[in-house]
């Protein structure tokens, strides 16, 4: 009778581990990788040990546990760029462009902060230019405040702590404690602003993406100079957003 290892393809071994992991909510063991694979004990780590070698994964917990690594997650964002996925996505953010008359921003969460992998430009000579690839803070950002929100009250208190809080304007909240009250807002009313405490004199609004299950898979935002924008007309845009939101949902999950 043939063996697990031998009823799965070798090209696809690793490709059920990258599964495995992205599914997951936390990192995972290669034991508790293996629970839906079902290959040799010795087989599993040697895979695993090749994708962390490789950088599609990477060890955390003191090296006990994997996540998926920055290979893996543009190999993921790439895939879905090149979708159809991709284009009703930006279909999407080019209606909410339309209807704010603003900047609107699709925007993941990375090792380093919220990286832009998508936006749609506004009209306006007048603007706060911030290109794909962009690489901003998670604390003084709109987008990088829903996604902190998102985390579990246990994850979220450990990230404020572990983080360098580098102030970049007079606004920017550097006291951990702070920002976690700010981050508990966020979560109870589903949104984020950054008033300047990213760059003087922008401001910014944004909403999160979350599949099915209620993880966090980007935010879409919008920001722009205060002399143009008002924090009152950022939460004007609300509705719009939320609809948004619900639309991409269907298109990512």
């Amino acid at each position: 009778m043939p063996s697990a290892e031998d009823r799965i393809a070798t090209n696809l071994r690793t490709l059920l581990i990258l599964e495995a992991v992205g599914k997951s909510d936390e990192p995972m063991t290669p034991t508790e990788i293996n629970q839906s694979i079902g290959l040799p004990k010795q087989t599993i780590h040697r895979l695993c040990a090749t994708l962390v070698e490789e950088g599609f994964l990477v060890y955390e917990h003191h090296g006990k546990r994997l996540r998926a690594a920055r290979r893996a997650r543009v190999l993921g964002a790439g895939l879905l760029h090149s979708s159809r996925d991709h284009i009703l996505r930006r279909q999407i953010l080019v209606e909410l462009a339309q209807k704010t008359g603003e900047t609107i921003n699709y925007v993941v969460p990375e090792d380093g902060g919220m990286s832009y992998l998508d936006r749609v430009e506004t009209g306006w000579a007048f603007r706060v230019q911030l290109p794909i690839g962009s690489n901003v803070p998670f604390h003084c950002t709109a987008s990088g405040k829903t996604f902190l929100a998102s985390l579990d009250t246990r994850k979220r208190k450990a990230f404020a702590h572990g983080l360098t809080l580098e102030r970049k304007t007079p606004k920017t909240i550097t006291d951990p404690d702070a920002l976690l009250k700010e981050l508990a807002t966020v979560s109870k009313d589903g949104f984020a602003i950054d008033n300047e405490e990213f760059m003087d004199g922008m401001v910014a609004i944004a909403v999160p993406v979350t599949d099915n299950d209620g993880r966090f898979l980007a935010a879409i935002a919008c920001h722009g100079p205060n002399v143009r924008l008002s924090l009152d007309t950022l939460r004007g845009f609300l509705s719009d957003f939320n609809i948004a939101v619900e639309r991409m949902r269907g298109v990512l999950t």
